[in-house]
């Protein structure tokens, strides 16, 4: 992938047959979404012949990196010494209000998703339980199936058609914007659309997915397109905005979009501040916690509102509970060593089991990708396929399950009748209730509001807690990865919660635990052993359930089941990232590159301009090269000898030569572009197309014109030496948040930089790829 310019040397640049992450041909636009989204590795073998480095200079991939540095050029500086205190208050008071402004319109989503859902949910299951109530059992699963998939085909629609890079969960593709990937189409307002919709479409349509994923991608679309920093497009220029024409301050924003996203998805301020730092974030700083805490306090106070005005009844059940999603509080939380014991057996089935639903979904993921290459109606048909299979599975189950008698406690309706409920009626007589209908035949919300429910030990019958566990975990799998939002939240929360109940019913004996304590330590051993957070889902799992006095029990299932599943492979967002080809930058360096120094991973020729160059080298530049970032070099009369002035961007290139300040002799005329042009004609174009070479209009005559390139080089691009550790590199480049990395020689006569270091040259396909001999591990 490569941003800039190499080594000075033609390096030869070997590879292993397989598969290349960085080394990508340029796919045509429309090509590269389908690919990125839908788990299909995005990669191609890379051709050993060094004429092709000669022409292309160096491994081009349409995936850039953004520009976290700040590139403090003669613009820049002019810019800044001339700030007023207006301006500072300005850009604070904006930030600030874009904070606001995130969690409103989160807060308000979430809202609609919650009352969306259950109320399309709610009227197919309503209408499925009157027919099932007069006998017409084959009516009955006709109106369940065809709604079902009438849904999911929509959804799928509208994934495969507007937007594909809306289908999953969005959680990898925003972790790795973080991480400074420029997947740009990930958070493109088409994307936003197609993430709502679709992920109220994908779980009224029974799939075994959840929208608490969705929402995360949902919150860092919002956060994207607010901070667009205006439009010149549409004319929305207003000077404030020109603030945020950079990619520093949109990641702020899109730190406290995904921060809000998990806010709204589990009504959890907190544990949504602290899965953006745990999880999402690769940058963090003090403010920035600041922000996103008041985000999501913003979420929070949003959703009390609406809560309370649905108290009413108005809104289908989404204001039932505050925010308190699973309210597990009344139940007795004295434990004891038998039940630390249980909480060891626990953590330890939540490794494995989560390690063993990582590997199957990777898997799942690279075989639909197979299918998503034939194209969208391809993609509809499987996604109607699965819709059949859940379908079949929810209705057909229930029917191996024994029919129970009601509890006697008067203060519970049984059976439920036309409303969501722990007891079903299905196919049972007055006054007995089938337990797994229960589960099958309800909202995912309600399933696991059913499995957490305390003082119901023998609701679920074992049999038909072990069914459930098994399609839930099965149909997880296989959901995952079809052309739908579809998130990994909650089918990981039902599957860890029923082998919880069962380990319950295991201890019953000698424990004094209630099972829906169980149930809620189940899913946080199953969510450690998928997706190898701690802090945050303890929190999370915390907020949702009201219940700190099991906070040191909840911590201890997470560490083993982490532990446990460490052994085994990758957390599961960590393994997506991988499969879609997402070049990410791990927050520690490999153990083998501990024996590289900087200067063994360079590759192709370096191509370096002077620091008042002819216009025609630089329109050759770029035409022949995929680079982004070119090292400029003043050489005699206008230094005493060669030195590095700086480095300089590809799109601050084609602006400047776009205005056409040219020279027909080689001399300095920095300071007429310093008049002509401000900071902000160099700003990060928004989701509109920046400048493209096709359109500079550069005459003949032109071609032989100086240009004066210093007003526009970062005159202090951060340099390490060619003889640093690759290891320290590597850590250097990642906590800076570097897009480009020059290199300097060690002694002097030598040129004053000997290579640049980006983003792919870290990757372990490429190292791996010029040293095969190295043990990856």
């Amino acid at each position: 992938m490569d941003e800039g310019n190499h080594s000075a040397s033609n390096l030869p640049l070997r590879r292993e047959s397989g598969v290349d992450i960085e080394n990508l041909d340029l796919l045509d636009g429309k090509e590269r979404e389908n690919r990125t989204t839908y788990g299909e590795p995005l990669l191609t073998k890379r051709k050993n012949t060094t004429s092709q480095i000669a022409i292309v200079g160096s491994n081009v991939c349409p995936i850039e990196s953004l520009d976290y540095e700040i590139f403090e050029n003669e613009l820049f500086r002019q810019d800044w010494r001339s700030a007023k205190k207006i301006q500072v208050f300005q850009y604070v008071v904006l930030k600030w209000a874009f904070a606001l402004l995130i969690g409103l319109v989160t807060g308000l989503v979430g809202f609609f998703n919650n009352i969306a859902v259950e109320n399309m949910a709610g009227f197919k299951l309503l209408l499925t339980s009157d027919l099932m109530s007069d006998e017409k059992y084959y009516k009955a699963f006709a109106a369940y199936a065809a709604s079902n998939v009438g849904l999911a085909a929509v959804a799928a629609a509208l994934c495969a058609f507007i937007a594909p890079a809306a289908a999953g969960s969005g959680i990898p593709e925003v972790k790795a914007y973080l991480n400074g990937v420029d997947a740009h189409s990930i958070l493109a307002p088409s994307t936003l659309f197609v993430k709502i919709f679709g992920s109220i479409l994908g779980v009224s349509a029974g799939f075994v997915v959840g929208k608490e994923g969705p929402m995360v991608h949902t919150g860092a679309c919002i956060a994207s397109f607010l901070g667009q920093g205006g439009s010149r497009k549409y004319h929305l220029t207003w000077s404030w905005l020109r603030y945020f024409k950079n990619d520093r301050d949109r990641r702020d924003l899109i730190t406290c979009g995904a921060a809000a996203g998990v806010a709204a998805a589990f009504r959890a301020p907190v544990g949504g501040v602290l899965f953006a730092l745990e999880e999402a974030a690769s940058w963090w700083r003090s403010a920035l916690l600041w922000r996103t805490f008041f985000t999501t306090a913003v979420v929070a106070i949003v959703l009390r509102v609406f809560i309370q005005y649905c108290t009413t009844g108005n809104c289908g059940l989404f204001g039932q509970g505050g925010l308190i999603m699973y309210d597990v509080s009344a139940a007795n939380a004295t434990y004891s060593g038998p039940d630390i014991l249980a909480v060891l057996f626990l953590g330890i089935l939540g490794g494995i089991f989560g390690s063993i639903y990582n590997y199957l979904v990777d898997k799942v993921i690279r075989t639909y990708s197979i299918i998503h290459e034939k194209g969208a109606a391809a993609k509809i048909l499987l996604v109607i396929t699965i819709a059949l299979l859940t379908s079949c599975l929810s209705y057909g189950l229930p029917w191996f399950a024994e029919c129970q008698a009601c509890p006697t406690d008067e203060s519970v309706r049984c059976p439920s009748v036309g409303q969501s409920g722990n007891y079903k009626s299905f196919n049972c007589p007055s006054g007995y209730y089938n337990d797994l209908a229960s589960l099958f035949l309800n909202t995912n919300d309600d399933a696991i509001r059913n499995l957490f429910s305390t003082s119901t030990t023998k609701e679920f019958h074992i049999s038909s807690l072990f069914i459930f566990f098994a399609a839930v975990y099965f149909l997880g799998i296989i959901t995952y990865g079809i052309a739908i939002p579809s998130g990994l939240f909650i089918p990981v929360i039902l599957a860890g919660a029923c082998y919880g109940r069962l380990v319950g019913r295991l201890f019953e004996s000698i424990s004094t635990l209630d099972t829906g304590l169980f149930a809620l330590l189940g899913s946080a051993s199953f969510l450690g052993g998928t997706m190898r957070m701690t802090v945050s889902l303890c929190i999370i799992l915390l907020e949702l359930t009201n219940d700190l006095l099991l906070l040191p029990l909840v911590m201890l299932v997470l560490l083993i089941s982490k532990t446990v599943a460490d052994n085994f492979n990758k957390g599961i967002y960590d393994q997506i990232v991988k499969i879609k080809g997402l070049p990410y930058l791990e927050a520690h360096a490999e153990p083998y590159m501990r024996h590289l120094v900087t200067s063994d991973v360079v590759s192709g020729p370096l191509v370096t301009f002077s620091g008042i160059e002819k216009v025609g080298r630089i329109l050759d530049a770029l035409r022949t090269t995929g680079h982004n970032g070119f090292p400029v070099i003043d050489e005699p009369p206008f230094s005493e000898a060669p030195e590095l002035c700086g480095l300089v961007l590809r799109s601050h290139l084609l602006i400047l030569l776009k205005g056409k300040i040219f020279s027909k002799d080689r001399v300095v005329c920095g300071a007429e572009i310093l008049h002509r042009f401000a900071a902000f004609d160099f700003a990060k174009a928004g989701s509109g197309k920046g400048i493209k070479l096709e359109d500079l209009d550069i005459e003949e005559e032109e071609m032989d014109m100086y240009v004066d390139l210093h007003p526009i080089t970062n005159a202090s691009p951060y340099t390490v030496v060619e003889t640093m550790s690759l290891a320290k590199a590597a850590i250097l480049f990642r906590q800076l948040g570097l897009r480009h990395l020059c290199l300097v020689p060690k002694s002097q006569g030598r040129p004053p930089i000997v290579g640049i270091l980006t983003r792919h040259d870290f990757m372990p396909e490429h190292i791996l790829g010029l040293y095969p001999h190295i043990k990856a591990h």
